[in-house]
């Protein structure tokens, strides 16, 4: 089953053809990112402004690469929720008029389960049940996969998500946008010395990111007030260990205590270099396997949407006609 799929939550303009939820033809992403940098983050009309400029482009690539028309496709998938309604909007539209133009099914997809069905396209074999961190600007949940359809979050985050942390620290620092990034490639060059405040051990599967961008802005104020230097290399690679550690750590005592023996890292901060290798090594430790998806799959991609959706259409769920609407709120 060929699904040609479009991707369109946030700042990337993307549609793909995958075959069976597990063979990828193409993956176009048009990134915005450049556009953004200016203004320190994604402003939701821009985003949308340039959504619609980009979309026709990159459905005609998609099929181009993939080597096949809209004749060959079986069904077009859209993400229609969480993210920025502007955004949303578009690519749920495009969709619509796509499958209406070609008698197609359309299937409406979570954003947040294509980012775990990423893990499909990268492992053929991966199967369910599986343990999966989820970790994104938006998101950072520890997700208890029983199926390719039914998901239970077992820890959330209470305030800020990891990936907005990061920005916000990026953003103190002087490093621009996108944090996550950024302060990866510093803490590469800095010792992880630096400790900003105490753990907090009451709250479970559970995380709070609020606490530590701030303990980290406090940290850069008080250095700046006493005219001394910022180590920025040793500010990035303390916070990331502070937080990869955390993460790690109940990601994979999840694992444990559910006595499910595989983990599945998902999101855009998937890509952070510090996590994969931490989260990979603590598994191996503890007998779990460990699955972490190809960069192509880290970020916002149809590619992952194109797998959700096949699973989806396997169970009869999330097949949408013309009155489907955006759902920027959309949860697990």
């Amino acid at each position: 089953m060929k699904i040609l799929a479009i991707e369109s939550s946030c700042d990337e303009t993307s549609c793909a053809v995958v075959e069976d939820g597990r063979t990828c033809f193409s993956n176009i992403v048009s990134s915005q990112i450049d556009i953004h940098t200016r203004f320190g983050g994604v402003v939701p009309e821009v985003a949308s402004r340039n959504h619609i400029t980009a979309i026709s482009n990159v459905v005609a690539l998609a099929l181009s690469e993939a080597k096949c028309e809209l004749k060959d496709i079986d069904a077009i998938a859209v993400t229609y929720g969480a993210g920025l309604v502007g955004s949303l909007l578009v690519g749920v539209s495009y969709a619509k008029g796509l499958a209406y133009a070609t008698q197609k099914l359309l299937i409406a997809v979570n954003h947040i389960y294509g980012h775990i069905a990423g893990n499909y396209l990268t492992f053929k074999n991966l199967q369910p049940p599986f343990i999966c961190l989820l970790v994104s600007g938006g998101h950072t949940a520890i997700i208890k996969v029983t199926d390719y359809n039914h998901h239970e979050i077992i820890g959330n985050t209470l305030d800020d998500a990891v990936g907005e942390c990061y920005d916000k620290v990026a953003r103190v620092l002087g490093l621009g946008y996108p944090g996550g990034p950024k302060v990866d490639k510093c803490a590469l060059n800095g010792k992880d010395n630096i400790v900003f405040a105490k753990p907090n051990d009451t709250l479970g599967y559970n995380f709070s990111f609020s606490g530590k961008k701030t303990a980290v802005i406090n940290y850069i104020h008080k250095l700046e007030q006493r005219g001394e230097k910022i180590p920025v290399d040793d500010i990035c690679a303390s916070f990331q260990r502070w937080v990869v550690d955390e993460l790690v750590e109940k990601t994979v005592k999840a694992a444990k205590d559910f006595k499910i023996n595989k983990i599945v890292l998902a999101g855009g901060v998937s890509a952070n270099k510090r996590l994969r290798a931490e989260l990979s090594e603590r598994a191996a430790q503890n007998g779990i396997e460990c699955f972490v998806p190809d960069m192509a799959y880290c970020t916002d991609n149809a590619a992952m949407i194109g797998s959700a959706a096949y699973y989806q259409y396997l169970a009869g769920i999330g097949l949408a006609d013309l009155t489907l609407a955006p759902n920027p709120s959309l949860s697990l």
